[in-house]
């Protein structure tokens, strides 16, 4: 059985900035979205940089045993970090500038999801819905240190503070195996619904 990726990308500027930072990617064997930051400091440019940086690992590839999933990923991501800190030292007025990641990658019998900042992941399996990812925000380790409760979270004045992300001087994805479950549909289940 041959089983593919099928994804719906959507962008949107939202109701505080005029323009829109973030980058996304969406092929047969990768998915990206880098929320850009950094205003005028071009957080579109550390977003695009990132996404160029993984489009490499999209395309016909390796089989699953070929290829280290989390290695490529890692690799990807430090490249276009080291990226984005070159194009600060040579304008130093993009100082600030830097973005989330999410990417997945699938090699077809799964996903390696890499992750640094707060784009999230959701998995829906068997109608549930799922946060693959853990925020890398000031207030998701309060959350973690107990200093804070979860509901906390939308209100607290530094929800916005991240602790990790792409342009920063070491960065080190958050790395998770998800694993694929197929579903058969016999052809009485799909009449007699």
């Amino acid at each position: 059985m041959t089983l593919a990726i099928r994804s719906v990308a959507q962008s949107h500027v939202g109701l505080v900035r005029a323009g829109n930072e973030d980058s996304g990617y969406a092929g047969p064997r990768l998915l990206v979205v880098a929320d850009g930051m950094g205003g005028h400091a071009a957080g579109e440019v550390a977003s695009a940089v990132t996404v160029e940086a993984l489009a490499g690992l999209d395309g016909p590839g390796p089989t699953p045993g070929d290829m280290d999933r989390d290695e490529a990923l890692t690799t990807a991501i430090t490249q276009a970090n080291r990226r984005i800190r070159d194009l600060v030292e040579a304008d130093p007025r993009r100082s600030g500038m830097g973005t989330t990641v999410t990417a997945m990658l699938w090699t077809g019998d799964g996903f390696s999801l890499a992750h640094i900042g707060d784009s999230r992941a959701y998995l829906l399996r068997d109608r549930e819905l799922t946060q693959l990812t853990r925020d890398h925000t000031y207030v998701q380790a309060l959350i973690d240190e107990g200093r804070i409760a979860e509901e906390e979270r939308e209100s607290h004045p530094a929800r916005s503070l991240l602790l990790q992300a792409l342009g920063g001087e070491d960065v080190s994805p958050d790395l998770t195996e998800v694993e694929v479950t197929v579903l058969g549909i016999g052809h009485r289940d799909a009449v007699h619904k």
